[in-house]
């Protein structure tokens, strides 16, 4: 139906269309079309080098390439304005993004925002007073445990010019620090079934002060913040900061903003309310 939206999914870092299976499952049964964006060098465009087999050979895996090296947040912008071109044919579309996703989407919404009836940020990073990573060294983020995906690191990231995690790792305390930081609220079987739909690899670049929400053409799209209660990887005082910053620079178009409860991944796990959630917005109308 043409006046039915379609959401655009844009996934986080290490992950990829596959975390949005259930979701999906969720909105088609809601009577809604989506469709879910691997990134450049993520899904089966990742590499998953024969060293991170078991049994692993972790000295070959801190020195194998990966196709993700050199991947520019200008390039996943490009990946998702291509999907967004397509899915506009059918009618209004919603573009939904998750977590470093978020960095992505407000690239997308600074370059065309006549793509995008509404745009929609789930724990998502959305870059206004800050570089993404400068908001690491606010007191928003002082609690946040940024070693949990250090004790994984494999390799050094300048030489193999990407981030590798060793999401296939036996050692507990990483284990447990993975899953305080991203699913404390899972069980132990849904934790690990998650983090092996992770893959090893992740760009590095997530933009410069220019790839920050910009008022003239981000700013005139109809915006939704969903917070996650529990979520102690971007925790809901960064959430908050972040809506704040974004309703002073266009303060005739604030957020709509709701809140689940739950951890960075548990509405990705269990997606049955997020789905109602995003069921029920409004596109809005065609940004002008």
């Amino acid at each position: 139906m043409p006046n039915q939206p379609t959401f655009v999914l844009v996934h986080g870092a290490f992950a990829n269309a596959f975390s949005f299976a259930p979701l999906q499952a969720e909105l088609a049964l809601l009577g809604h079309r989506s469709a879910a964006v691997d990134l450049p060098g993520h899904g089966f465009e990742a590499t998953f080098p024969a060293a991170y087999q078991a049994p692993q050979d972790l000295e070959g895996l801190a020195a194998e390439p990966g196709a993700i090296k050199g991947v520019k947040l200008a390039d996943n912008a490009a990946r998702v304005i291509e999907v967004l071109e397509r899915a506009k044919r059918n009618g209004p579309t919603v573009l939904v993004s998750h977590s470093r996703g978020g960095a992505t989407a407000t690239a997308v919404a600074n370059a065309r925002p006549d793509l995008i009836d509404r745009i929609v940020y789930v724990s998502a990073w959305c870059p206004v007073a800050l570089d993404v990573g400068d908001y690491y060294a606010e007191p928003e983020m002082a609690d946040v445990d940024a070693g949990a995906l250090a004790l994984a690191l494999v390799g050094n990231p300048a030489e193999l010019g990407l981030l590798r995690v060793n999401f296939r790792t036996a050692d507990p305390t990483a284990l447990a620090a993975f899953r305080q930081a991203f699913a404390a609220d899972l069980t132990d079987d849904e934790f690990r079934t998650f983090i092996n739909t992770f893959q090893p690899d992740e760009n590095l670049d997530v933009g410069t002060s220019a790839d920050r929400a910009q008022a003239a053409t981000w700013g005139r799209i109809p915006r939704t913040y969903v917070r996650l209660a529990a979520d102690t990887s971007l925790p809901p005082a960064l959430q908050d900061r972040m809506i704040r910053e974004a309703d002073a620079l266009t303060p005739d178009n604030p957020f709509d903003v709701r809140t689940l409860e739950g951890s960075h991944l548990r509405w990705l796990v269990h997606p049955e309310q997020a789905a109602e959630l995003l069921a029920g917005l409004h596109p809005g109308p065609t940004p002008l």
